[in-house]
């Protein structure tokens, strides 16, 4: 049985962290499927992932076969049965589109010659450059369904609630991303018609448009917007998709149930990255927040790809991470459908090498945020198989990228150990030693929530020609999310500060709250409000940004200006002989003059001045309002720990974990679960050893003494966990295993000049080897601590009970310490 429940993923009554990697069983020749899967084994995967592609499995006469009949590749119940006898779980992905580099998207070519129909036409008319397709239009439901009758009742069978190894079925791919990245909408009659009746229910009439929508023109005003309509049209469509991407995936959901797909969890797939960078992810969760949040049954996985694990990469996912879990229900956890895996060499040209750290500190981090799933994607590559029609298309194969597939991967095409496989392994195992403890587990936050502004990523479509549609767009791309070169995130990261997010179109900050927003000039009226009434009511707000002047369809929206009674003027540009710069005061100060991108001259009439420009225009302010304080910093700030940190700290957050580092490249966090376990995370991003000064709770840990951090590395550490009958207090070491009642640790960080240790629960004999000294606190605590000599060793614990002495009623077991057999 499969629950999700408190943000857990709960297999008959046991919370798991799925640890999974795809295998593309269709990339792979039927006789070498053992061997890759004994290598997912090896590595300690607990789950297996696959699309199960729609064009694959079709055949050039409308037929499908999934039973192997044509060829053994495709038997796709022999491929999941081979998972369940290595003890793997199955997570299936059936389309109809599922991506992954195929012709199509996934899609038979058949479907597009038969049901024209279905292919959109986007702006003035011209048809989309990609493969999408109009999802509602009937004949392409009905073809799905067609799809769904022939694969769904064979993964149906093998559910984990009907004794097999499926544990999530997700439920079509990326939905919507082909229009988002080609700016090209789904613009079919079918849709428009669907739009016109969404429009008159809104505005009971056609509202800001020229023609009745549904009637004569209604699809030219659409298709051709002109300036009179285009910033309504921009924000109508974009929220209208929602509603149309969840009547898409709500029919795919009831296919699958009508065909047996019921007890396990249906997964949406987020898309958003691009080039890199993940600023953009959010888009996905804006266009698909109504197909999954708050709905039972339900989970949405991120699908992420942003290269190496560097600050920018890391700031990006722990923002990500935030911004999903801003919109799920009490229950909901994260997950990870596709987390970037491997070396990045996508195109087998040697131009790209991670470095192999990069999928353990990335996991690590996700997994300190609450993640329950992660999908290593992709994990074993493969060879494309030639299509069973000839399309003259210069390879004919399968996938776009030719015959070799997934170089980057873990494992190779052929499937030989690629060069992040052992890394990966590790990062796996690891998790798994601490998987009873960090799956229960939630991140704990302080008094501090980055503002999520779903509508300011609702910028997936604009008309090229239309200057209202580009000006909103790029206004809120520029300063949405993290802020403008991610100064928010970044800044409070290094500053210590775990926050999480809140979904400010739907809920208020948690009252007395530190706010932390970056907005444009264009912010929904209903935000602003949220804005001023958090402040008025005792929050406390820092905005980066210029001032907020217009609603999302262009119209003037002052609110928040006027209840701060705060004039600005206009934003003054870098230029090639002009470069704006910036210097603090008040409690801002003592900060370093600044040169900035862009700088916004403030009008206040009340309030402290923290921010100016050299020449004493004001651009940064603190104003009361209310019983609260608003913060505006209107200038493009880099990321700034000093003075970002002094900013929260003059409105009244206090980091409950801190790092004192003489470079940028730690985070820590902490997590904690309802039993009382906790634990400190501590990631270090440089490729140096970062001597850290944790300060925990108010309180320097290890007397004031650094731990050394080495580079590109990240620890659990405990702070309070019950492993094998011992409780963990505190100390520098990281569970490597619990086998036969002993605990390994990995060698232990080391603090200062010194070796590290471990201290243990009060209240127990204690017998050590010559290794190690043990020292004995008042309270009972006990502190192992290894010599010099053996600091860089693996420790174990072991409770010894073999005694025959031994009473478990009435006896304490001694506690024995030795070195490991693996040091």
């Amino acid at each position: 049985m499969i629950e999700l429940t408190a943000k857990q993923v709960v297999v008959d009554g046991t919370p798991r962290i799925v640890m999974a990697g795809e295998v593309h069983y269709f990339r792979v020749a039927r006789d070498e499927w053992e061997q890759r899967l004994d290598l997912v084994v090896e590595a300690g995967l607990t789950a297996v992932a696959s699309y199960i592609p729609w064009v694959f499995h079709e055949l050039p006469d409308g037929s499908i076969d999934v039973e192997g009949r044509t060829r053994p590749e495709r038997d796709v119940a022999a491929f999941i049965d081979l998972c369940a006898a290595r003890g793997l779980m199955f997570i299936a992905r059936p389309g109809p589109f599922v991506m992954a580099e195929l012709k199509n998207e996934g899609i038979p070519f058949r479907v597009y010659r038969e049901h024209p129909e279905v292919v959109p036409v986007g702006w003035d008319g011209v048809q989309a450059p990609s493969r999408t397709v109009d999802y509602l239009a009937p004949a392409f439901l009905a073809e799905t369904r067609r799809w769904f009758e022939a694969v769904l009742p064979l993964i149906a069978q093998r559910l984990q609630p009907n004794g097999g190894n499926v544990v999530m079925l997700q439920l079509d791919n990326e939905v919507g991303m082909l229009a988002w990245v080609t700016n090209s909408p789904d613009l079919t009659d079918h849709l428009l018609d669907h739009l016109g009746r969404w429009v008159t229910a809104k505005y009971d009439g056609p509202g800001p448009y020229p023609v009745a929508p549904g009637g004569d023109g209604w699809a030219q005003a659409v298709r051709s917007p002109e300036e009179a309509w285009a910033g309504p049209l921009r924000r109508d469509l974009g929220e209208f998709m929602r509603d149309r991407f969840a009547d898409y995936v709500l029919a795919l959901r009831e296919m699958a149930e009508d065909l047996g797909i019921r007890g396990v969890p249906f997964a949406i797939n987020i898309h958003g990255t691009e080039g890199g960078s993940g600023t953009p992810f959010p888009i996905g969760i804006s266009q698909l927040v109504r197909t999954y949040s708050g709905i039972p049954g339900m989970v949405s996985g991120s699908d992420h790809y942003m290269g190496e694990a560097t600050l920018t990469t890391m700031s990006d996912l722990y923002v990500i991470n935030a911004f999903m879990d801003a919109v799920h229900d009490a229950d909901q956890p994260l997950t990870s459908l596709e987390f970037e895996a491997g070396s990045g060499d996508y195109g087998a040209g040697a131009e790209m090498q991670y470095d192999p750290s990069t999928a353990d500190l990335k996991t690590r981090l996700c997994l300190a945020q609450g993640n329950r799933v992660v999908n290593y994607y992709l994990f074993a590559g493969g060879i494309n198989p030639p299509l069973d029609e000839v399309v003259d298309d210069g390879n004919d194969r399968l996938s776009f990228t030719g015959e070799r597939h997934g170089t980057a991967a873990p494992v190779g095409p052929e499937g030989q150990r690629g060069f992040a496989y052992e890394a990966t392994a590790r990062t796996v195992h690891a998790v798994k030693a601490n998987e009873s403890w960090l799956a229960v587990m939630d991140e704990e936050h302080d008094d501090v929530e980055l503002g999520l502004v779903l509508d300011a990523y609702a910028t997936e479509y604009h008309h090229p020609g239309s200057a209202l549609m580009t000006d909103a767009v790029d206004d809120l791309s520029q300063h949405r999310g993290a802020g403008q070169r991610r100064a928010l995130a970044r800044s409070l990261l290094l500053a210590g500060y775990r926050f999480g997010a809140v979904h400010l179109e739907e809920r208020s900050p948690r009252p007395g709250s530190v706010l932390v927003l970056g907005a444009g000039r264009y912010l929904a009226e209903v935000v602003q409000q949220r804005v001023v009434a958090h402040a008025e009511a005792g929050g406390r707000v820092l905005l980066l940004g210029p001032v907020p002047q217009l609603d999302l369809d262009g119209t003037p929206c002052h609110v928040l200006a006027d209840a701060l009674d705060l004039g600005h003027g206009d934003v003054v540009r870098d230029t090639g002989h002009y470069y704006p710069s910036v210097v603090a005061h008040g409690w801002a100060a003592p900060w370093p003059e600044m040169r900035v991108g862009w700088r916004q001259e403030l009008r206040p009439n009340r309030g402290d001045v923290v921010l100016t420009d050299v020449y004493g225009t004001v651009c940064g302010v603190d104003v009361p309002l209310g019983d609260g304080r608003v913060v505006v910093l209107a200038a493009e700030l880099p990321s700034s720990r000093d003075l970002f940190g002094r900013a929260l700290a003059a409105l009244g957050a206090t980091p409950g974990v801190s790092t004192a580092t003489p470079f940028p490249g730690v985070i820590t966090t902490t997590t904690a679960s309802a039993d009382g376990q906790r634990a400190l995370h501590v990631i270090n991003i440089s490729g140096a050893t970062m001597p850290t000064t944790v300060t925990l709770d108010g309180a320097e840990m290890h007397d004031g003494q650094p731990l050394l951090v080495p580079p590109r590395s990240g620890y659990v550490l405990p702070l309070g966990l019950d492993v094998a009958g011992i409780r963990l207090i505190g100390g520098t070491g990281e569970v490597a295993g619990v086998e036969d009642g002993a605990i390994r640790f990995r060698p232990l960080l080391r603090v200062g000049d010194g070796p590290g240790h471990v201290d243990v629960t009060p209240g127990m004999a204690v017998q050590a080897d010559d290794a190690y000294e043990v020292t004995p606190f008042a309270d009972g605590t006990v502190r192992v601590t290894p010599h010099e000599a053996h600091a860089d060793a693996e420790l174990v614990l072991r409770l010894d009970t073999t005694s025959p002495h031994f009473d478990p009623a009435a006896d304490e077991p001694e506690l024995h310490i030795e070195a490991s057999a693996h040091a």
